[in-house]
């Protein structure tokens, strides 16, 4: 069975507009998804993210968490007729605080699969409060415990493949230790890469239409330098044929370009195609 990613919707976040692309609407209060994504076809289960652990928590940011009964992760993963304890691996794009929440609900004989310089990223300080307490904690918790944490060093080994088919690899942007997870599909390689791209719209599309050809603009909320970023979209761009964000719907892409948009899988049917560009504007 060929490999493929479903969808888990986790609930919503309220935030500042310019928190996701800078500069942007700033003062604007947005509205946007918390996604995670389950890979199956394989041997086992994977998760990737796990969602912020409680509406409650995401007041320290000033944002507003609305996550209902039915974002719950276990009521997600049911879904597709899931169980917690069913998961081989939970890997982490990254720690922050809409992303590692729910580790503590899975059994300790699940690992947690990140980045080494993530978790080292973590305790720097480097961007708190965005590695809340409870979920850091946890995962030492799980360090200490045999097997319920396994780490990566992608700086230095470069991708590594978690089963056949799922390879993980340095995203060398957002944070420090940011991962995106590749798999390969039916249809080519569906990228989840975490917060590297925020919004597809603002970062991608109607930039690539503007002064600097095919130049994408920098999310509001990241670690690393802007020259990073942008090489890390373009990278992205020019490597996968269909990428997943956690906080947009999955996007299709062709020579670099953003060419559709998916809803609940991937490969899946496109839901919205966009216009070509035009090359030749008068």
């Amino acid at each position: 069975m060929p490999l493929e990613i479903k969808i888990l919707d986790y609930g919503d976040i309220e935030l500042e507009s310019s928190f996701l692309v800078l500069g942007r609407d700033c003062g604007r209060t947005r509205r946007v998804l918390t996604l995670g994504f389950l890979i199956v076809g394989g041997p086992y289960p994977v998760v990737v993210d796990t969602g912020y652990r409680s509406n409650q928590i995401m007041e320290t940011l000033g944002m507003r968490g609305l996550q209902f009964h039915e974002n719950m992760i276990e009521n997600q993963l049911a879904r597709h007729g899931v169980r917690m304890g069913d998961v081989r691996y939970v890997c982490h794009t990254h720690l922050h605080i809409d992303h590692a929440g729910k580790d503590d609900l899975f059994p300790m004989n699940t690992t947690v699969v990140l980045n080494r310089k993530e978790l080292e990223y973590s305790v720097s300080g480097l961007m708190h409060p965005q590695y809340p307490a409870p979920d850091i904690k946890h995962l030492i918790d799980r360090l200490h415990t045999k097997s319920a944490l396994r780490f990566l060093d992608l700086e230095v080994t470069g991708p590594i493949e978690l089963m056949p088919g799922v390879y993980c690899d340095a995203a060398n942007a957002h944070t420090e230790g940011s991962m995106n997870i590749h798999v390969h599909t039916a249809d080519g390689i569906a990228t989840i890469c975490g917060d590297v791209i925020y919004d597809f719209n603002d970062q991608i599309v109607t930039p690539f239409n503007e002064i600097h050809d095919a130049e994408p603009r920098t999310t509001g909320n990241h670690g690393t330098s802007k020259r990073a970023e942008k090489a890390a979209i373009k990278k992205l761009l020019s490597n996968s044929r269909y990428l997943l964000p956690v906080h947009d719907r999955p996007a299709k892409i062709e020579g670099g370009m953003v060419v559709g948009r998916l809803h609940d899988q991937v490969p899946g049917p496109v839901v919205q195609s966009l216009p070509q560009r035009n090359w030749f504007p008068a």
